[in-house]
């Protein structure tokens, strides 16, 4: 059984057509990663799998009690309030010391409880975002190009971090991202958008289609390159460029 499944989705906001016909299922401990260009829906889709937009066509399914994590792309935090992490941690929801500092600890920000949050690097305030949605111990986890500003080698980090993290909880994972070689190292499924599906399945097939690659054009070489090289364990593959 899914864990969320949409089914012909459609959005409209002031008029104008976002997403249009959209259908997919998350299944359990999957990594799905959503790609397209700017202004394709991306965002839309997150809000509308999260609950936070009702779609105006179509239905969304969730698997009952189920729990989400979301990091959201970018968080304003006042700087003329003091606002330290363990006083984040607890906003919306209430949370333990323990609770907190397991979390802090998965992510590798231990040392991070006293910090103000307006002095913390990006990928520190990454970590502790990363945190605060593994709270809940979630079913699915969002992420909304959770790397945007970091390095490629703070990138890389950061997506191995998420997985282990869904090694170890099992939970379903959907990122939006615009970090092709991420897509091809990390997922186990990608989904195409531009306003509709333009295709899906595993990141080798979706490479491959017409429709990704004319949408992203030459930077699908090495990305496919990369995703040959990194799952690879018995022959060497070199990049291509």
């Amino acid at each position: 059984m899914s864990l969320i499944s949409i089914q012909n989705v459609s959005v409209e906001i002031t008029g104008q057509n976002i997403l249009h016909d959209v259908t997919l299922d998350l299944s359990a401990g999957e990594i799905l990663t959503i790609v397209g260009p700017n202004g394709s829906g991306k965002s839309t889709l997150l809000r509308v799998i999260v609950g936070a937009l009702a779609p105006t066509k179509g239905k969304i399914t969730r698997q009952k009690d189920i729990r989400i994590g979301y990091v959201p792309q970018t968080l304003a935090i006042d700087a003329t309030l003091p606002m330290n992490v363990d006083r984040f941690l607890s906003i919306p929801r209430w949370a333990s010391k323990n609770e907190k500092l397991a979390a802090l600890e998965r992510v590798g920000a231990t040392n991070m409880m006293h910090k103000q949050m307006t002095d913390l690097s990006g990928g520190q305030f990454q970590r502790v975002l990363l945190a605060r949605a593994l709270l809940c111990e979630p079913d699915v986890l969002l992420l909304d190009e959770p790397t945007q500003g970091l390095d490629q080698p703070g990138s890389a980090r950061f997506y191995e971090l998420i997985a282990e993290i869904r090694a170890e909880l099992n939970c379903a994972v959907v990122m939006v991202s615009h970090e092709l070689h991420v897509v091809m190292s990390a997922s186990d499924r990608v989904v195409c958008l531009n306003g509709h599906v333009c295709c899906h399945g595993t990141p080798e097939t979706v490479s491959n289609a017409p429709e990704y690659r004319a949408l992203f054009g030459a930077q699908t070489g090495g990305a496919l390159a990369l995703y040959r090289h990194e799952h690879d364990h018995g022959h060497d593959h070199h990049h291509e460029h």
